[in-house]
């Protein structure tokens, strides 16, 4: 078996003006105070991977241009449409009144296991993620329709918001796909 390694040349790369003009998935994702830059560029990339819509950045979670962001973003903070909100509640009410459904992504009473949650066709989908260590604020949680969870069955039950962010997005990413 010949399995070559394929030159960044030779890999299908949109431009960035392609990026900004090609259809993008129907999700938005809301980082709820994320204290690490190099999360906050990581789901950057992330979002860029699967043509995320938009990236809220909210609370005390840092906005590029910034070194630590650009590190991980690798450039990303230049495709993937962003905005800055101080308050995170203020932005779930205003993406639930234009029609989205809201999904906070944390361990939760009542929480939809992430591989038993089926998007449904036409609809505009936005995952919240929160700060490292108390996850997203409580106020949050109650203003989302529903929350999902990353099923984990080792001893730690919980995992970094870039990977949390990378597993969710891909995800709900290859589910949409298939609708």
């Amino acid at each position: 078996m010949n399995n070559r390694k394929l030159d960044n040349s030779e890999l299908p790369r949109l431009t960035e003006a392609e990026f900004k003009a090609a259809e993008k998935t129907p999700l938005i994702v809301v980082l709820d105070n994320i204290r690490s830059l190099n999360n906050i560029g990581s789901v950057f990339r992330t979002a860029d991977a699967f043509l995320v819509k938009k990236i809220y950045l909210c609370g005390i979670t840092a906005q590029p241009p910034h070194k630590d962001i650009h590190k991980t973003a690798l450039g990303a903070t230049e495709t993937v449409s962003w905005e800055y909100a101080k308050d995170t509640y203020s932005v779930i009410e205003k993406l639930k009144k234009d029609n989205c459904t809201l999904l906070a992504v944390e361990q939760a009473e009542n929480a939809v296991m992430l591989n038993d949650f089926l998007p449904e066709r036409e609809k505009n989908y936005v995952v919240v993620f929160g700060n490292e260590v108390k996850g997203v604020s409580q106020d949050v949680v109650n203003a989302c329709d529903a929350v999902i969870e990353i099923p984990q069955l080792g001893t730690k039950h919980s995992l970094n918001i870039a990977v949390s962010a990378g597993i969710v997005i891909w995800d709900l990413f290859s589910k949409i796909e298939m609708l």
